[in-house]
């Protein structure tokens, strides 16, 4: 991941728990990391465009956020899983979650509140099996009319089954799911359209979908043939110890989504000590981090349980701090909804009438993570300044002059009086929407509860 004086005054404050609310010669140079002063993605999983955009004017722009992640466009097998958005059958915005004049309106409406658009691209695979599609296109697992035919298709027919051999992994079938011959160019070419065709609509990036079962001169060649070939794109290729195909491969192309990092947060707040995090990110051996995509968790991990996720409470909300709070890779907070059937759906179809409401949990508006996007902004391009940590569950750090944090996940409460590289005078907790003083030596003392954060930062002077 990333004071002068002789007296400090001192203000005391008990915090409330946190609540559970082999390149190409003709490759694009990959662009890493958004660009701009806000990095922060907010993925609305599953929700209806409409509600993307009412959500990008009401909450995403004013708190903020730089991106927004919008859950794949393009038609898809009928069902009411959430996976089914993940199985295409046509390049026709013609989906679950909106139509194009609905995609085209949400786009308008998160660009008018200054919130840029990446769209979630399934481009590996086609479907599973025969049907009719979410509009109203028929199909076979090997043919889909106007598009492809079963010569676009990779000659494995068969499940992945060895991720040692790299051969297995790009060229059978990810889940049974029809695997397309990204090496033909007609392939290739038919990929950029679609890619193109959001693009025209006013999409500012992508997510690559299953990156890691594509080859990455595939990935690099459909990318020459965008009209925009060097449009910021993330790539999901998780890391597997010993496994044939590596993410380092892929940063060629953009950025690379670093699972590690969200597995290994999980294993630090749950079983070891947050002291450990001092390091955080390229000092444990992850990819760079400009080119790093971050998370707590995803919509398939916090179903496979490789992370954290909503059902932690106090320690997930803590995580999402840090993560906003340290200086490593772009930051997506997943926000999502309740579930004990892990195949379900988004509730009424992906409509949002309220967070927090029908089952929609809405993280990226829970006011700990959300007062975070603001420090993110404050504090970018700001090193880690003044680390502190208690040896177990309690640590603290600055960003240079612009920001300080503190997290304690002790199961008592901590005082101390807190070093920091901040100008004398008053701050606003941003945790808490309490008043804190600095001395003029960047000096202050606080008391924080169990399973609270504390975090003040230059944009936050007052409160209220």
């Amino acid at each position: 991941m990333p004071g002068t004086g002789r007296r400090a005054l001192t203000a005391a404050l008990v915090l409330t728990a946190l609540t559970a609310g082999a390149a190409l010669d003709t490759a694009p140079p990959a662009q890493a990391a958004p660009v701009g002063d806000k990095d922060v993605t907010a993925v609305l999983f599953e929700w209806r465009y409409d509600s993307v955009g009412r959500e990008c004017k009401d909450t995403l722009g004013p708190a903020g956020y730089g991106y927004v992640q919008v859950s794949p466009p393009q038609e898809h097998v009928q069902g009411p899983q959430w996976w089914t958005s993940y199985q295409p059958v046509s390049y026709r915005i013609a989906g679950r979650l909106g139509d194009r004049a609905a995609f085209a309106g949400m786009v308008a409406a998160c660009h008018s509140a200054g919130v840029k658009v990446v769209v979630d691209a399934v481009v590996n695979h086609m479907t599973s099996a025969s049907g009719t599609g979410t509009g109203g296109t028929p199909y076979t697992k090997y043919g889909y009319p106007g598009l492809y035919q079963d010569a676009d298709f990779h000659t494995c027919r068969r499940p992945v089954a060895d991720y040692t051999d790299r051969n297995d992994v790009q060229n059978c079938e990810l889940v049974k799911l029809a695997d397309l011959d990204t090496g033909s160019d007609h392939v290739r070419s038919a990929i950029a359209g679609y890619l193109d065709d959001l693009l025209s609509l006013g999409a500012d990036g992508f997510r690559i979908d299953a990156a890691k079962h594509i080859a990455t001169d595939d990935l690099a060649a459909v990318k020459t043939k965008l009209t925009k070939p060097d449009v910021y794109w993330k790539q999901e290729t998780i890391y597997g110890a010993g496994e044939a195909v590596q993410p380092e491969e892929y940063l060629r192309n953009g950025d690379v989504q670093e699972f590690r990092y969200a597995r290994d947060l999980k294993r630090v707040f749950q079983s070891e000590r947050l002291a450990y995090l001092r390091n955080y990110g390229e000092g444990w051996g992850y990819l760079p981090g400009a080119q790093a995509s971050v998370f707590v968790d995803n919509h398939d991990t916090e179903r496979s349980g490789d992370t954290l996720s909503y059902k932690d409470g106090a320690a997930y909300t803590l995580a999402n701090v840090f993560m906003l709070a340290w200086p490593y890779g772009s930051p997506d907070v997943h926000s999502g909804y309740e579930f004990t059937d892990r195949d379900a759906g988004p509730p009424g179809g992906g409509a949002v009438r309220e967070c927090w409401q029908d089952g929609w949990k809405c993280q990226h508006k829970w006011p700990e993570i959300k007062a975070m996007v603001g420090f993110r902004n404050a504090v970018r391009g700001a090193g880690v300044t003044d680390w502190w940590d208690n040896g177990y569950q309690a640590i603290a750090f600055g960003r240079g002059d612009r920001g300080y944090v503190a997290l304690n996940h002790e199961a008592f409460a901590l005082t101390r009086s807190f070093q920091t590289s901040l100008a004398g005078g008053d701050y606003c907790d941003v945790q808490s929407g309490r008043r804190v003083t600095v001395g003029a030596d960047g000096r202050f003392t606080a008391t924080l509860g169990p399973n609270t954060a504390l975090a003040l930062h230059v944009g936050a002077r007052t409160c209220g």
